[in-house]
């Protein structure tokens, strides 16, 4: 569908109201940080006079109001901002682009529900959280590396994928089913070091919105969540810089204006250097080996004119962990977006993007016989078009984007005298496509709706040959497709509905019901993500997986708002789950969809969240007791199991204690449930080696995870323009043993016997940084 019929339905939907506004005129602009410039999302425009209206800025902070002529007060305010207050008299279209300066208080908390103080309630959107970044320097973090990916996992609703662990588990989904995109680039990969941080460098970070429930409709692609992220615009006003030094990594980012109040750049630069210490070590075992990564971030926007902005950005990321001699292994991301915001007129905004990803990794051994060198690659070209309409109780958003896929799965390379022989698994091309259209409606002061629907379609490209499978896993046929020919096509409908009504400006209750597919897989066997992980795309074997979520929460504030309380539950109905057979070959397998099982799976929870916001003590309480199974026919009887990431309970408690104006001090205490795991039934010897035999999948419990996190940060001496900051850290200040891993062995004093050996990553950590800006 063209643009052009879009601007057409859009003209179908709002004709009525435009027929009935003939007086009415539209009050609209753009909302920006007096200081650097940088545009504000989500700040809140509320309007009194005749008629009473609010809203907020959009992700490009604009916004529009459409009201009946007269004369109006205009309140503008954004978290940590002075509040701006205006007269206005609204007798034709009016533009109100607005700078805010920032206030004296800047002792928020970390997590809220969006920037208008009664947002949480107020709004139709449930399941939404953001990450307030100026505040993230606060929650104490591994090796004092602020990260956002570690924070959000304190959450309810949101379980880590493991100690020291990145990845993480919304709502009983798997890791591979969180969408995270940065600047709109689905990043593939999230984690530096095998999982222990995250790409995320939180200096160059701007905004981070999670959506664990209600996604909205121009979301689509993963079943469980959506973590968008978006990058630092740079300063349009003067040039600054900012910085870090610390145990294992420094930082620094520079910005500034490419021309004065029209554009801007920013540029931010992150790398690890544990394998200088490495080269220092007098063990000539690890002498030379490397350990480390770097990630840059960077992008420029420029504002052509009143009506056109472009922006570019992109990640460049990369880890390379290899031991002398013996072999070395290297992953990373790269993404790049191309982005033109158009404002057709007051009530109609859109935004083009063009969007490029790349992730690939290479595992090479360092040896003259084998020459042994593996490579894979995930690519993606992507486009984008998102329109949004303002009009008086509605704002209307649809648009549409296309994306194709290629997957290497891996190519093995090897000298002839190696015994491994070399493989090239052939690459599999997809496209995937979407509409959407979605409308929040304000329908009273009491009553809001968000509902829309998604149009999804994908489509596995040739060339390549195409096997199918029977139950078993034995070949039935191939089929040889050319290139370009559409082989397969998937096509679901999902629909998205929140609704939420107010008793009064304190207590909410919401609910939503919303579906969601997914037709990019990721296959591995290992408990945390790895870089050598498997892609594969939907095919004649592997469907697409849906998921079918309804919510419902009761929302209450305190104390004009200095206290939040919220309640959800949840069940989710998942379909086309995968899981692996026994022993299943993974890495390097041909036809690696015969190892495949497909069934369902069901989750479901209750998640309750207390937060103080302001004052000298401020944090927050969060609780998940949750149920997460999946059923396949082929397992445990055909009867439901726990899935790995099923843990019964979650709790979080995070404080943040102002002690004045140079010293602040937080803690975070975790407590969880073990992971599912299978433990062996049984083992025997076979030619003087132990195997061992499993029954039932996942039937057996990991010990409980508890950790306590301890942080202070002293502010340095005001010296101008110049500032800086200590930042202390205690990881783990109890010195608990978390369980990683357990692996079972013969009892060296009994053969006869087995016992468990548990492995654990950290003891007591401690850490020390220094920050910097000017």
């Amino acid at each position: 569908m063209s643009i052009k019929q879009y601007l057409l339905l859009l003209l179908f939907f709002t004709s009525t109201s435009t027929l009935l506004a003939q007086n009415k005129f539209t009050l609209s602009g753009t909302i920006r940080d007096g200081s650097s410039g940088e545009t504000l999302i989500g700040a809140t425009i509320k309007i009194s006079g005749p008629t009473f209206a609010g809203t907020q800025t959009n992700n490009y902070g604009y916004f529009a109001l459409t009201q009946p002529a007269g004369n109006y007060t205009v309140t503008i305010s954004y978290l940590g901002f002075i509040p701006v207050t205006k007269n206005i008299n609204l007798n034709k279209d009016t533009k109100l682009n607005e700078e805010l300066k920032v206030g004296n208080d800047l002792g928020g908390i970390v997590i809220r529900a969006k920037n208008r103080k009664n947002e949480n309630v107020k709004s139709a959107q449930m399941g939404l959280e953001r990450i307030d970044m100026k505040a993230l320097n606060s929650i104490p973090v591994l090796l004092g590396e602020k990260d956002i990916l570690k924070t959000i996992q304190l959450l309810p609703g949101v379980k880590s994928g493991g100690e020291g662990n990145t990845g993480f588990y919304v709502r009983g989904g798997a890791a591979d089913q969180n969408l995270i995109i940065l600047d709109e680039a689905v990043v593939y990969n999230s984690s530096h070091l095998l999982g222990f941080f995250s790409t995320f460098n939180a200096d160059a970070i701007k905004d981070v919105s999670l959506y664990k429930g209600g996604m909205p409709a121009q979301y689509g692609g993963r079943l469980s969540s959506v973590l968008d992220v978006k990058m630092d615009d740079g300063n349009n006003k003067e040039f600054k810089f900012q910085g870090g030094i610390g145990l294992i990594a420094s930082r620094l980012k520079a910005e500034g204006p490419i021309v004065k109040d029209k554009g801007s750049f920013m540029v931010s630069f992150r790398r690890t250097y544990i394998d200088l210490f490495l080269q220092a070590s007098p063990d000539s075992s690890i002498n030379g080996s490397t350990l480390n990564f770097y990630d840059i971030n960077a992008k420029a926007n420029y504002k052509i004119n009143d009506k056109n902005t472009i922006y570019i950005s992109g990640y460049f990321g990369k880890d390379n962990i290899g031991v002398k001699d013996l072999f070395e292994n290297n992953w990373g991301n790269v993404t790049t977006t191309f982005r033109l915001n158009h404002i057709f007129n007051d009530r109609l905004f859109s935004n083009t993007s063009l969007i490029y990803n790349n992730y690939n990794y290479t595992v090479r051994l360092l040896n003259d016989v084998t020459n042994f060198k593996a490579t894979s690659l995930v690519r993606d070209f992507n486009f984008k078009e998102d329109f949004q309409y303002f009009s008086n109780k509605h704002t209307l958003r649809f648009g549409l984007n296309a994306t194709h896929h290629r997957i290497s799965p891996i190519d093995i390379t090897t000298s002839q005298e190696s015994q491994v022989n070399p493989l090239t698994q052939e690459k599999r091309y997809g496209l995937e496509t979407a509409v959407y259209v979605s409308d929040e409606w304000a329908v009273n002061e009491k009553l809001n709706f968000l509902y829309g629907a998604r149009l999804a379609a994908f489509s596995l490209l040739g060339p390549g040959n195409f096997g199918s499978y029977d139950a078993d896993g034995n070949v039935l046929s191939s089929e040889k497709v050319t290139s370009g020919k559409f082989y397969k096509n998937y096509l679901n409908l999902e629909p998205r509905f929140s609704v939420s009504y107010l008793f009064n400006e304190e207590n909410s209750v919401k609910a939503s019901y919303n579906r969601n597919t997914q037709n990019i897989h990721i296959l591995t066997n290992a408990t945390s993500s790895s870089p050598t992980d498997q892609y594969v795309l939907s095919s004649n074997n592997i469907k697409p997986e849906i998921a079918d979520q309804v919510a419902a929460g009761y929302f209450r504030n305190f104390n004009e708002n200095n206290y939040e309380f919220s309640g959800e539950v949840y069940y989710k109905w998942m379909q086309n789950q995968i899981d692996y057979r026994d022993a299943a070959e993974l890495l390097g397998n041909a036809n690696v969809e015969s190892e495949l099982l497909y069934g369902t799976g069901r989750a479901y929870g209750l998640e309750l969240f207390f937060k103080k916001k302001f004052g000298k003590l401020n944090g927050w309480v969060g609780y998940t007791l949750s149920k997460t199974e999946r059923k396949f026919a082929e397992l445990n009887n055909g009867n439901y199991f726990p899935a790995r990431q099923d843990r019964t309970h979650d709790v979080s408690f995070v404080g943040i204690y102002n002690l004045n104006k140079r010293w602040t001090f937080s803690s975070s205490l975790i407590y969880s449930t073990g992971n599912a795991v299978t433990y062996p039934a049984g083992k025997y010897i076979v030619g003087g080696q132990t195997v061992y035999y499993y029954t039932q999948r996942n039937a057996g419990r990991m010990p409980y995870n508890m950790r306590l996190d301890l942080s202070a940060t002293l502010e340095g001496k005001n010296k101008g323009k110049f500032q800086s900051s200590w930042n202390f850290g205690v990881y783990n200040a109890l010195g608990r043993k978390n369980p990683y891993s357990i692996e079972f062995i013969n009892d060296p004093n009994d053969p006869g016997k087995t016992v468990a050996e548990q492995t654990s990553l950290f003891g007591m950590i401690p850490s020390v940084t220094w920050n910097f800006k000017f």
